[in-house]
């Protein structure tokens, strides 16, 4: 949990106002024990971690779209088709090995 120590805290959020279905809702959601205020903090937390997890996830495509421009790290569709092709000739002959292992075993 995302959870921060009370005594580690020293910076405020500003106050919001929400509508009365709003407050109930998230007091009806409320865990044994849980604030309101703590409910809110880790909500704010983790909005935070995901926005910032979103735009590392941005930049690594815009990067990708930059090379693909110059003709960076581009792969053919034949050449991917080729490539799913051999992982699933690979997974078939895993798959058959282990059939003939396990009769083997069963057998022995």
């Amino acid at each position: 949990m995302l959870y921060i120590d009370s005594m580690t805290r020293s910076a405020t959020l500003p106050p919001i106002r929400v509508a009365p279905e709003t407050k109930a809702s998230v007091e009806a959601v409320l865990r044994d024990g849980e604030s309101m205020t703590q409910f809110i903090e880790n909500a704010v937390c983790r909005e935070a971690q995901f926005r910032a997890e979103q735009n590392a996830a941005i930049a690594r495509a815009k990067k990708a779209l930059r090379n693909a421009e110059k003709g960076l790290g581009l792969m053919t569709a034949e050449d991917f088709l080729a490539g799913m092709a051999q992982r699933a000739k690979d997974a078939q002959q895993r798959i058959r090995e282990a059939v003939v292992a396990k009769h083997k075993r069963a057998a022995g």
